[in-house]
């Protein structure tokens, strides 16, 4: 994918998380059943994951060197996510900085605001970038290892797609929220 369609399909996943945590009450927002994260939570985390995403490509090119030079070609957008999914199915979770706490209500506004100021900033940074250096420079991730400026793209906006997914699916196939809701109280 060139530069304009990972900022295109960045879009997306952004705005399709978006609108569908719009479409949520205060209190679905809110409540995490079964344990899981809140929706609230996911927004959260999904904040806390993009920021160091801006933060790397903002850094000056030769501060990016410290992570070493790629030793083979970035990867697809599909082989990102396959190997994403291969993590996850393998035990592979969130690390502590990217955990979020239990959200309130009030925090909506303020954490849907950050989400859109990350989305803004990054499809800024990309402008920033070549195509050659999308591909030229690499920076850690806590799950999936060293991975090229295109590829941390790609996990952006996969990683933004699979939690959407998971509040999608999760609205599918469980009982409505009240219900739920008495079941956990009484």
């Amino acid at each position: 994918m060139n530069k304009e369609t990972i900022k295109t399909i960045l879009e997306k996943s952004f705005t399709d998380f978006t609108s569908f945590t719009d479409t949520l009450s205060d209190h679905r927002f809110i409540v995490s059943p079964e344990g899981k994260w809140s929706a609230g939570q996911q927004l959260d985390h999904l904040i806390r994951s993009a920021k160091p995403v801006n933060t790397a490509m903002g850094l000056p090119k030769i501060l990016l060197r410290f992570f070493g030079k790629p030793v083979s070609r970035s990867r697809s957008y599909e082989q990102v996510a396959e190997s994403y999914r291969q993590v996850l199915q393998h035990g592979g979770v969130a690390a502590r900085p990217y955990i979020p706490p239990v959200t309130e209500a009030e925090q909506r506004g303020i954490l849907q605001l950050q989400f859109h100021q990350q989305k803004e900033r990054l499809l800024q940074q990309i402008e920033q970038w070549t195509e050659e250096d999308l591909d030229k420079y690499q920076v850690p991730h806590p799950l999936l290892g060293r991975m090229t400026i295109r590829e941390v793209l790609y996990f952006t906006a996969y990683h933004n797609q699979h939690h959407l997914q998971t509040l999608e699916q999760r609205e599918q196939r469980n009982p409505s929220w009240s219900e739920q809701l008495e079941r956990a109280l009484f």
